[in-house]
């Protein structure tokens, strides 16, 4: 009985070991976080406009009126990597034909409507989310985060992060798939 006693912080250290070489192995995304909304319509949303900024706010039933791919964008002014991907995201609305519409979470409407001021507003429709409550509809784990809605508007994608880098090409790779 002691020699089980003595070996067993032994056999704790070797499967606690046998899980970090598993997760530190090759064929995994750490960045890749699953949503159980991928192939589901998107959740119930009806969200207000952001004071200040000019851009309506939405609803699940106007978002599924806009015809086309559309890309849901979850971002806040206090938020440096929203500030790096939204020229991107800009550009790729542009380029791709996509309609882009913004859910501006947890922030202030001054802060976010003078961050849309000098950055510019892509957006068709910006929604405030200053309670969170859309942003758990959607299962977001933290912002910058982008949706690709479908012309049915189901969610085909969750990008979490901002779209940039790698990250620009994949999503432009899921957009293009999306399509077809």
């Amino acid at each position: 009985m002691r020699r089980l006693l003595f070996a067993l912080p032994l056999v704790v250290a070797i499967i606690i070991g046998g899980f970090a070489i598993w997760g530190l192995s090759g064929g995994r995304d750490p960045g890749a976080i699953p949503s159980v909304l991928i192939s589901q319509p998107v959740p119930e949303l009806a969200l207000e406009p952001v004071e200040g900024v000019g851009s309506p706010g939405f609803t699940t039933a106007e978002l599924n009126e806009i015809e086309g791919i559309k890309l849901l964008n979850v971002f806040a002014s206090w938020c440096g990597p929203c500030r790096a991907e939204h020229p991107i995201l800009t550009r790729i609305a542009e380029e791709e034909g996509v309609t882009l519409i913004g859910l501006n979470y947890k922030d202030k409407p001054e802060a976010a409507a003078a961050w849309l001021e000098e950055l510019g507003n892509p957006y068709v429709a910006v929604g405030s989310d200053y309670s969170g409550r859309a942003g758990i509809e959607l299962g977001i784990s933290g912002v910058p985060e982008t949706f690709i809605i479908d012309e049915d508007g189901i969610i085909r994608h969750r990008m979490a992060g901002p779209v940039v880098g790698d990250g620009r090409r994949r999503f432009t790779e899921i957009l293009n798939e999306v399509r077809q």
